[in-house]
């Protein structure tokens, strides 16, 4: 099998058992029921930069974002930046605020085939969370958000991280998006059954975007040196 088969079959059979989940915590699963456009965007996209048996080193986020893979499919992957620096078109227009810097990181790198090429951004969670808070409304939910939930999902995210290694070719080396939880869980994941021998926390897209506009190149160059 090539990467994009290993990866389209990959999310196609992501799932969890909703009722082991703490009450008003809900799953946002794109993969599931994906509708015409977006299945097409994903095999598109895949077969283009993965049609190989080549390994990669793998990236992981946190979790599906609504704006980003919640809707393309894609971590970290808007429907702009897949006309503008894939030249794959979408029908919704959309615009997800850390796909800016990851994109910029890509074209720095020397564009989205050598990047690809080299690297599969995963996530520590393939899927996503949402949650009713106390007006009614739901609202993005990290795994680590709340001690029950990261409880109830650990077994399926073992799965999922050696899955994604195996996707990988088995990587010892990790590059982490986000310094904080999600660093910090994966390190004490990692000390219990040693999927990696180097976890390497770089700050999260959305973060430098919102707190650290002004110092965007400086973190963008930071990046390279860790992919590098």
């Amino acid at each position: 099998m090539t990467k994009a088969e290993q990866i389209l079959d990959f999310y196609s059979n992501l799932n969890i058992d909703v009722s082991t989940l703490p009450l008003k915590v809900d799953v946002l699963n794109p993969y599931q029921n994906p509708s015409p456009e977006m299945e097409k965007v994903l095999h598109e996209f895949y077969h283009k930069y993965y049609g190989d048996t080549k390994s990669r080193g793998l990236i992981l986020g946190i979790n599906p974002g609504r704006f980003g893979a919640g809707i393309t499919g894609i971590p970290f992957t808007d429907s702009y930046r897949l006309k503008e620096f894939c030249d794959i078109d979408f029908p919704i227009d959309t615009r997800e605020t850390s796909s800016v810097i990851v994109y910029e990181v890509i074209q720095a790198f020397g564009g989205a085939k050598k990047f690809y090429s080299n690297w599969f951004i995963g996530t520590t969670s393939p899927l996503g969370f949402i949650h009713q808070n106390a007006k009614g409304n739901w609202v993005n939910y990290n795994y680590y958000d709340d001690p029950k939930l990261e409880k109830a999902v650990r077994p399926f995210i073992i799965d999922k991280l050696q899955e994604q290694l195996e996707i990988c070719g088995n990587p010892r080396k990790c590059v982490v998006l986000g310094t904080g939880k999600n660093y910090k869980y994966l390190q004490k994941l990692n000390k219990e059954i040693q999927l990696f021998d180097e976890i390497v926390p770089l700050e999260h897209p959305r973060y430098i975007m919102q707190y650290k506009l002004k110092s965007k190149e400086d973190y963008v160059t930071k990046f390279l040196g860790a992919l590098s």
